[in-house]
């Protein structure tokens, strides 16, 4: 689930990223295009959860994937609920939303 909020007290996009805890990993990211496709790591909550906020200048619109490791596996996965899946250079597709 993804949730966006507009502060009014200050010019900033507050998104929200909460993962079921279905994902069985030992570490979950999220990586964009917001900060050059570098991790930014996921806190996993005491009922399983995966939960990430990010602060982000109005106007934006970002790509981005959910990067998890479990074990020796690196896996990927997009956000289907998301405002738009975009084709990407590797074939597959990229998350998309804008703020």
């Amino acid at each position: 689930m993804i949730t966006k909020q507009l502060l009014k007290s200050r010019p900033v996009c507050k998104i929200t990223f909460e993962l079921a805890k279905e994902y069985e990993a030992d570490k979950l990211e999220l990586i964009s295009s917001f900060n050059d496709w570098n991790p930014v790591p996921f806190t996993k909550l005491k009922n399983g959860k995966w939960k990430l906020q990010l602060e982000l200048e109005p106007g934006q619109e970002i790509q981005f994937r959910y990067q998890g490791t479990t074990g020796d596996s690196i896996w990927w996965d997009n956000e289907p609920a998301a405002e738009r899946q975009i084709p990407n250079e590797y074939g597959g597709t990229n998350s998309w939303i804008a703020c």
